[in-house]
């Protein structure tokens, strides 16, 4: 077991990582059976950052447009198909570079999914289908890694062992371990398939690469216990991370993995 890896629920995540996504957007409905779906290549974000520049393989992305589907659906356990996200929830699918990509959420103004996790950095195309009809095609760029992070009121998203939220009332302290919640870190070791619900630690390839970075000063590489597969969810990673000593109250915190690095003023709450 690696030292301070804890595993986490699929309910949970789901809540924290994909309906909080939805939960702020205002929902239409389909103008007519006929009309396509409406996106651009500006409304297809990664989910975490909200963010339009590049993806990356196996990162949770959004769409938003106009007549994407008919209802609003979320995937359940009940959905899941050998134990991975669907390729379609009630007749809406897309397509990455030829690839059915796995699904979260469908709304007429959003769908949340998964890039396919076997695709390469560079260009790819993506289509919207909504039970036969299919919107634009759009190119959008992939990077081998595009880290970023979900803030939820005010602070990166992040948990003490225990389960519980790092927040304002129950910041992080020097010398804690902590598991911070990530998307964009790319391929993984052992690999996985495409949509799979991760059942095991999968450390990132680009593990070498990474770097937590607090209030502009880089952590020391021995601060990072784990960074990998978050167990119970499809494309969500985790990092187990100990808070160094003299971390300033409540730092900006950005991940890097060589280049590529997550948005700025992202907070961690710690004491």
């Amino acid at each position: 077991m690696l030292s301070g890896l804890r595993t986490t629920s699929l309910p949970l995540l789901l809540a924290a990582a994909i309906l909080l996504i939805a939960a702020s957007t205002s929902f239409g409905e389909v103008t007519g059976v006929n009309t396509a779906p409406s996106y651009t290549l500006q409304s297809i974000v990664q989910a975490a950052t909200q963010t339009a520049e590049a993806l990356a393989p196996n990162a949770i992305a959004t769409i938003y447009g106009t007549n994407l589907a008919f209802d609003t659906q979320s995937v359940t356990s009940g959905s899941l198909v050998q134990g991975s996200l669907p390729e379609s929830i009630d007749g809406v699918s897309v397509v990455v570079d030829g690839f059915t990509a796995n699904i979260f959420y469908i709304s007429p103004t959003q769908i949340n999914f998964l890039i396919p996790y076997q695709l390469v950095a560079g260009t790819v195309t993506v289509v919207v289908a909504r039970q036969g009809v299919a919107g634009p095609t759009v190119s959008i760029q992939l990077n081998a890694t595009s880290p970023g992070m979900f803030v939820y009121n005010g602070f990166v998203l992040a948990e003490h062992l225990n389960g519980t939220l790092v927040n304002a009332t129950a910041p992080a302290s020097q010398g804690e371990i902590i598991v911070l919640f990530v998307v964009g870190l790319g391929r993984v070791t052992p690999d996985t398939t495409a949509g799979r619900i991760a059942s095991n630690a999968a450390t990132i390839t680009a593990f070498s690469q990474l770097q937590i970075m607090l209030a502009g000063t880089a952590c020391p590489a021995g601060s990072v216990l784990y960074a990998g597969l978050a167990p119970g969810f499809a494309g969500l990673y985790q990092i187990n991370f100990i808070v160094p000593p003299l971390t300033p109250t409540n730092p900006e915190i950005r991940i890097a993995v060589g280049p590529q690095i997550s948005p700025p003023a992202v907070i961690l709450a710690t004491n």
